[in-house]
């Protein structure tokens, strides 16, 4: 079976169509800048051009940077604060003609990872992470999503933790991380000691020089790179609309 997956980020909003017996993209990944004004409305614009572009029919999945409860957005860390009380399901499945869930980025990230990636098979609290724009966090129990759960916004060192050790803070043209990795490794240790996971997954574009600085992590979890990497949203959103997964 196939869903498509859009994924809404403060830099861009991507995606394709998803193979759901695989999690793999049968289509080209399609991105389009994210609007400097964010609004609902622009953003939900460029979702439907997203969907033109691969002339998709069919269910809808949609993840977006922040707290959704029944397909209403109530919070907005990096995006327009005008979409807080925004019914995002309700818009979207009137701008597009199909059925649409709508879920928090992170959460999507954590679905596919479970299903098909690096927290697969994986018992007990599984934490995962996305170190980007922000820091993105899905709490998984046995297989189970706990949804909206923001870690990257609990207070930490005197400031929100996404503020200290987020994957932005990284300047792209340099090789020297350490100092963030060590901030990165602070955070850890406080995740690991306020819910102590068997795992935690390593995930954002920062993920793809984990190997670089995975021994410099101490925690009593198990610390692993993502496998999905920058689709694992996508895959997400469109296993939430295969499913009709509304949290």
């Amino acid at each position: 079976m196939e869903a498509m997956g859009i994924d809404i980020g403060g830099s861009g909003i991507k995606g394709a169509p998803v193979d759901l017996s695989l999690g793999a993209l049968t289509g080209e990944r399609h991105r389009i800048e994210t609007p400097d004004e964010s609004t609902p409305e622009a953003i939900v614009h460029v979702v439907k051009q997203v969907i033109d572009f691969h002339d998709w029919h069919g269910p809808v999945g949609v993840t977006v940077p922040s707290v959704v409860i029944d397909g209403i957005v109530l919070t907005a860390a990096n995006i327009d604060k005008r979409w807080i009380g925004f019914d995002a399901q309700g818009a979207l499945e009137a701008e597009l003609g199909e059925s649409v869930s709508v879920l928090n980025d992170a959460d999507a990230a954590g679905l596919a990872e479970v299903r098909y990636g690096a927290a697969r098979d994986r018992s007990g609290v599984c934490v995962v992470l996305t170190f980007g724009t922000g820091i993105g966090s899905a709490i998984i129990n046995d297989g189970v999503l706990v949804p909206n759960s923001e870690l990257g916004h609990l207070e930490f060192k005197g400031m929100e933790a996404e503020h200290y050790a987020a994957g932005r803070l990284v300047k792209r043209d340099t090789g020297d991380i350490g100092w963030w990795v060590e901030r990165v490794d602070e955070f850890l240790q406080h995740i690991d000691l306020i819910l102590s996971p068997k795992t935690i997954v390593f995930g954002g574009g920062i993920s793809k020089r984990f190997d670089d600085f995975a021994s410099q992590l101490h925690t009593r979890a198990t610390v692993v790179r993502a496998e999905l990497l920058n689709n694992a949203g996508i895959v997400g959103a469109a296993m939430a609309a295969s499913e009709g997964t509304h949290v």
